[in-house]
């Protein structure tokens, strides 16, 4: 077998990063792949003399090729059923996320422009100088100032006052999923904030919450439909705790069969947010890091 050259050599090494912006782009690890595979083709053609610094040349292409691919990727989540989550990305216990954008962060970002979301990412998370990040996305530096500045303003308002520890996190998660489970009312009233908010992404090809669910009464009404709907239906037995997109959670097979990955967003205690992902399509790669034997079910 032939031994690579320097410029596979240089793009492996980058590949990883080049692989997190653009899932942080895109919310799509298939997406970010495919983005990343088209940069190595490019990478392949440029003339690699005329390149000083790979990281910037690699970086701009992906950011490009990402702004490109949002443009469709918009168009495609008008018609989407239900709540669009991003793809989940799970750790271990003992694993920190490298940039410190959580799942309810990168939805945060959803609402930002394209532009926006690409010049916060590149200044204020992968460090790329401010003059670099104005080539990128072909605009003056003073422009791209007053982009990151939005965007770095809009997801400081979405960060949580007071990080929850992983234990803590842990706890609250198995405390959910075993009230969740046995329909237990009082237990989930505990763990709960007056405001809690459910969105669930089933991206119609399992059952899901159509809707987000809004505040503490409706989310209660809700796990006591789906107890009565399913009592103690048996399933596969699987739950394990483990961070999602830097949140606490687990993933698990439920009631109905259906593999998912449940995050939570945790103010003073109490989930503030809850973040299901149930598309089987978005799963695929949990399943196989988790050694799931077979595919996610798609019953409906």
């Amino acid at each position: 077998m032939p031994l690579p050259d320097d410029g596979t050599q240089i793009f492996e090494t980058h590949r990883p990063r080049l692989v997190r912006l653009a899932y942080r782009m895109l919310g799509s690890v298939a997406e970010a792949e495919d983005v990343v595979q088209d940069a190595w083709l490019r990478w392949q053609q440029a003339d690699r003399t005329a390149v000083d610094t790979p990281s910037a040349f690699l970086s701009r292409i992906v950011t490009r090729l990402c702004l490109d691919v949002m443009k469709s990727a918009r168009s495609r989540r008008e018609t989407y059923v239900g709540s669009w989550l991003p793809e989940p990305m799970i750790e271990e216990p003992d694993e920190m996320d490298q940039d410190d954008l959580t799942l309810t962060l990168m939805l945060a970002l959803e609402r930002l422009s394209p532009l926006e979301r690409a010049a916060f990412l590149l200044h204020d998370v992968f460090g790329v100088p401010l003059d670099e990040v104005a080539v990128t996305v072909e605009r003056e530096p003073a422009a791209v100032r007053q982009l990151a500045a939005r965007a770095r303003k809009h997801v400081q308002e979405q960060r949580p006052r007071f990080p929850v520890a992983r234990d803590e996190g842990s706890r609250i998660a198995e405390a959910f999923f075993t009230a969740s489970r046995s329909g237990d009312t009082n237990a989930l009233r505990a763990i709960l904030a007056q405001n809690v908010v459910i969105r669930s992404d089933g991206g119609g090809k399992v059952h899901a919450f159509i809707n987000p669910i809004l505040g503490l009464e409706r989310v209660l009404r809700a796990y006591q439909g789906l107890s009565r709907k399913l009592g103690s239906r048996p399933s596969r037995d699987l739950f394990r705790p483990m961070q999602i997109n830097g949140l606490p959670g687990y993933v698990s097979f439920e009631r109905d069969n259906v593999f998912q990955t449940t995050a939570f967003a945790i103010e003073d205690g109490k989930i503030t947010e809850i973040y299901i992902t149930r598309n089987p399509d978005k799963l695929r790669r949990v399943a196989e890091a988790l050694n799931v034997s077979g595919p996610p079910e798609t019953r409906h």
